[in-house]
């Protein structure tokens, strides 16, 4: 018994561990913001379904549409490195084929930081691959966590 706890304690060590769900959204919203940090608009697109909706909330309240298209050609136009989108992982709600994440963030404008928020995608998976669905995204300069 001693034995068997103790093999099964060590094979995460040599790479018997499992990615779970949870894992593989984090590695798709993840390679959203590399790409967005390397100017890389081949990783960026990879990040989204073929129809997925980018939106902002003004401070106004009202609701701003971005083209996936436009956001992906002038990100891949920016200095490598200058981005710099910072979030943290707070909510992750999976259902089947259904993700939810939630990511407060700060983010970086050549290392001097710009405005914070909070982004929520949902992402959906088909063909086991997650993708982003839908991204809509708060922006603004105070209360931040910097």
């Amino acid at each position: 018994m001693k034995i068997g706890f103790l093999l099964l304690s060590i094979l995460p060590i040599f790479g018997f561990s499992q990615t779970s769900e949870e894992d593989w959204v984090k590695a798709t919203v993840n390679q959203l913001f590399n790409g967005m940090k390397t100017s890389d608009s081949v990783l960026i697109r990879k990040s989204f379904s073929k129809n997925a909706v980018l939106q902002t909330i003004t401070k106004t309240g009202q609701v701003k549409n971005e083209n996936i298209n436009d956001f992906v050609l002038s990100i891949s136009k920016a200095e490598k490195q200058s981005l710099d989108e910072r979030i943290k992982f707070s909510n992750i709600l999976i259902d089947g084929n259904l993700a939810s994440v939630w990511t407060p963030y700060d983010f970086y404008y050549k290392s001097q930081f710009s405005h914070c928020g909070v982004n929520s995608f949902q992402l959906v998976k088909s063909n086991s691959e997650w993708k982003i669905q839908y991204i809509i995204d708060t922006r603004r300069k105070d209360n931040c966590r910097k």
